[in-house]
């Protein structure tokens, strides 16, 4: 049905994302992940073109997905693949109208951000620290199947830069799990309808909900999808309690400590 590239954070790899591809593989989507490279650029704009370079040259209006940190990428790098969507995974979204930087946006009122407790964890070298922070709502099948692909990416050149692409200059989906305990949904919340103009879809879960719910994840991106390809009209929740017109809506289906970001 749709190309759909997957984007991960600074604390887990693109092999995290296996159960989410496998779900929407099975929706007939064609999943792509993409590696993000550790500290290897520092702007959004020069990860774009690092990560564009790994998908296949037929790519075809894709649906891009973002998690955590790699928000601050999203903008550009759907700008570079003439992206149709945007889907943000308990994302960071950078303040574009404000032009502060994220790393700025945090040092100014960190709890707003982030939870207390998040500030100056590091869930990479520590799997008590990852299964509190990223995959508290996973069985023990899922996080044995999630802790081996927990690892760092530095991206704290992104964090540091002022945005320069809209984040609101592509349709997009903003998922929030509410039990998140790095990025607070309150600031979540916010950014999607302030940055995004949009509200956003909340569902139960932890900050990498897709690892226990994979399908839960595949179901929303497949619905943003499918919305995105149908005309104006009033669109509902998960739950189906109507929103507001979907041209408004979009479906609305991280940052480790002051130094980092998941």
């Amino acid at each position: 049905m749709a190309d759909i590239v997957l984007v991960h954070g600074t604390t887990q790899t693109a092999a995290g994302f296996a159960p989410l591809v496998a779900e929407l593989r099975d929706r007939g989507h064609r999943a792509l992940t993409v590696d993000v490279p550790s500290a290897a650029a520092s702007t959004a704009e020069a990860y774009a073109g690092l990560l564009a370079a790994q998908l296949p040259a037929d790519l075809d209006r894709p649906v891009v997905v973002a998690h955590s940190a790699a928000g601050l990428l999203l903008p550009s790098l759907a700008r570079r693949l003439n992206a149709r969507h945007q889907v943000w995974l308990a994302a960071a979204v950078g303040d574009y109208a404000g032009q502060r930087g994220f790393l700025t946006e945090v040092r100014q009122d960190p709890t707003a951000v982030v939870h207390e407790e998040w500030l100056g964890a590091d869930p990479t070298g520590d799997p008590v620290l990852a299964t509190y922070f990223l995959f508290h709502d996973a069985n023990l099948a899922a996080l044995r199947q999630a802790l081996p692909t927990v690892s760092l990416c530095d991206l704290s050149a992104v964090y540091a830069e002022i945005p320069t692409v809209d984040p609101a200059a592509v349709p997009s989906t903003y998922v929030l799990p509410t039990g998140d305990r790095t990025l607070t949904p309150a600031w979540m919340a916010k950014v999607a309808r302030e940055r995004l103009h949009l509200k956003p879809v909340e569902i139960p879960g932890s900050h990498n909900f897709y690892a226990a719910s994979p399908d839960t994840a595949a179901a929303l991106i497949s619905r943003a999808v499918v919305m995105d390809a149908v005309p104006a009209r009033t669109s509902t929740s998960m739950s189906g309690s109507v929103i507001t017109p979907y041209r408004s809506f979009r479906l609305a289906t991280s940052l480790r400590g002051t130094s980092g970001v998941t």
